[in-house]
């Protein structure tokens, strides 16, 4: 008898039972062995409530405002404007600077301009162009943030713990998305907005109190500074050359544009296509981040894995097909499942997308790296809302999101056939 020389792979229950298996409680919370990143975890996500807090309240309040789905997508572009003007830059002052000095500044005037919002709503003078010059200004802060925020992360903890520390990051900022929303409807529909912006002026506190505190190793500039785009080029350029990083990137954005766009119709979702109010808006919003912080403690249990590409190939063909399936579903409890799903399919892309990103990055271009990254992420967000805000009002909310369900998946399936070494990413 010949005998087969090919090694045959395990049966899926094996593989299955295999995964199962990996997940430790203890792997979970690693990156809270690390004083500052401890610091960090809880500040953050007492800022990120706060922040839900107030996306929900804006969208919904300038949805009754105006009564018009492309308002939702305009304030989402407007919000997200700023990435294109500044956040490219911001990713060279990320390798120039301090980042926990600029990670303050940023965090005190997203603090401002929430007060300022609910000084408006409560004196009952706000109006639509209120709402859209203060997400510009929201947009201008987390311009310079979001590169810096993502670059810190290893000035928090080792290499080796950088997975789980971005996969807690995730799980903190969809705790807040799961309770956030939820609490934002119910305080909306007893008090109003005014005190979902006030409580979201008060969460900042708590993260610049926390980068206070920290003891972070001391900041050295470069001995030789180029030109700020001599230095932009050289980030550019290094992503260019990048296969697997400009393929990530890409996938990204196309998530981005077309799987996730499907958010920023929330608040018309809940009343026109579900018949709820602003505490349906919430309870949908919560349902998604409850998803995500599921997936997000999933991949953090799992702890210093080696599979990432084949998760992250699972996430991008799972999450689109979600998505069309919530365009079909007119029944909220349904919903709710069906958005969990998507959450959790969701968290996997852009949780293994940071971390393989990052993987990939020498140290000092890291800042530049991460902000084409956050670029490609918030930069395109808006667009996304946008052109969906603009197809709902044209064809309708369900049509828009399945639209843009089915783009993000044809998206996926031509990764899988023309990349394939990116699902054997360790």
């Amino acid at each position: 008898m010949q005998k087969s020389h090919a090694k045959e792979s395990p049966p899926f229950s094996q593989r299955a039972f295999g995964l199962i298996k990996r997940l430790s409680w203890k792997q979970t919370f690693a990156a809270l062995q690390y004083p500052n990143y401890r610091l960090w975890f809880w500040g953050q996500l007492i800022s990120l409530f706060g922040s839900w807090m107030q996306i929900t309240a804006q969208g919904f309040l300038i949805y009754q405002l105006t009564k018009s789905p492309a308002y939702l997508g305009l304030v989402g572009f407007v919000a997200g404007l700023p990435t294109w003007i500044f956040m490219l830059y911001a990713g060279v002052v990320a390798d120039r600077v301090p980042r926990r000095r600029l990670l303050i500044i940023t965090q005190a005037a997203m603090l401002a301009l929430a007060f300022i919002l609910a000084g408006l709503t409560f004196g009952r003078l706000v109006q639509p162009w209120h709402i859209l010059v203060l997400a510009f200004g929201m947009g201008v802060a987390n311009a310079f943030d979001a590169p810096a925020r993502q670059a810190f992360v290893l000035e928090m903890v080792e290499p080796e713990d950088m997975t789980n520390a971005i996969a807690l990051n995730a799980a903190m900022f969809n705790s807040a998305t799961a309770l956030g929303p939820a609490v934002a409807g119910v305080t909306y529909a007893l008090f109003g907005p005014g005190w979902c912006f006030t409580i979201n002026g008060i969460s900042f506190i708590a993260v610049i109190i926390a980068l206070a505190l920290m003891k972070l190793r001391p900041f050295i500039p470069k001995a030789q500074m180029n030109s700020v785009l001599q230095d932009f080029k050289e980030g550019l350029r290094y992503v260019a050359s990048h296969r697997m990083i400009r393929t990530i990137i890409m996938t990204v954005g196309a998530v981005t544009l077309f799987g996730f766009a499907y958010a920023t119709l929330m608040p018309a979702w809940a009343v026109k296509v579900l018949g709820g109010d602003s505490t349906t808006n919430g309870f949908l919003l919560s349902a998604r981040g409850v998803g995500a912080l599921i997936g997000a403690l999933l991949i953090a249990s799992l702890g210093r894995f080696k599979f990432r590409g084949r998760l992250l190939t699972f996430g991008t063909l799972a999450f689109p097909l979600f998505v069309i399936l919530f365009a079909f579903v007119r029944w909220l409890p349904l919903s709710l499942l069906i958005l969990i799903a998507a959450g959790m399919s969701h968290i996997l892309i852009f949780n293994l997308c940071n971390s393989l990103v990052q993987s990939f990055s020498p140290d000092e271009l890291r800042g530049r790296i991460m902000s084409i990254y956050s670029f490609v992420f918030f930069g395109i967000m808006p667009v996304g809302a946008l052109w969906i805000g603009g197809a709902a009002e044209k064809f309708g909310e369900p049509a828009a999101v399945i639209i843009g369900g089915s783009i993000s998946l044809l998206f996926a399936l031509a990764v899988f056939f023309s990349v394939p070494k990116l699902r054997k990413l360790a």
